[in-house]
């Protein structure tokens, strides 16, 4: 396993309209709070998707993965944890979701990123210098 480079977390209030019948958050909403931490870490290596678009680069997620260990609720304080494990020829996003009270693990998962160059569309078969700088890197 790859040590994680970057990380945050991010506190979300599980909102009625994210939820079921038995106040349990549907699980295709456990993707947005997948997004929410991993635009927050994205900000926090100053290279969101608009920094992203400017330099050149795309970078559709590929693959998504989420394991679910127990539901998340209605009015519930989540806590979503996002790291940064691979870099060098895809990005590798792992999350977390805990309760915020208990620290109870919710949820699990990682999403895979790859970039593409929007000039020619192509796919990156590594990761452009700009994500290693952004990360703080020289690419050996």
């Amino acid at each position: 396993m790859t040590k994680s480079i970057v990380a945050c977390k991010v506190e979300i209030e599980v909102p009625f309209f994210d939820v079921d019948l038995m106040e349990i958050v549907w699980h295709g909403h456990y993707l947005k709070y997948f997004e929410v931490a991993r635009c927050a870490l994205l900000d926090q290596i100053g290279y969101n998707y608009m920094q992203m678009r400017a330099s050149g680069y795309a970078w559709p997620v590929i693959d998504v993965r989420i394991r679910y260990a127990r539901p998340a609720k209605f009015g519930q304080k989540i806590i979503v944890h996002a790291d940064i494990s691979e870099w060098e020829n895809r990005l590798k996003i792992n999350y977390r979701i805990t309760d915020k009270l208990t620290g109870d693990r919710l949820t699990r998962g990682y999403t895979y990123q790859v970039a593409v160059d929007m000039t020619s569309n192509e796919m990156c078969y590594e990761s452009p210098p700009i994500l290693w700088e952004k990360l703080g890197l020289h690419k050996s």
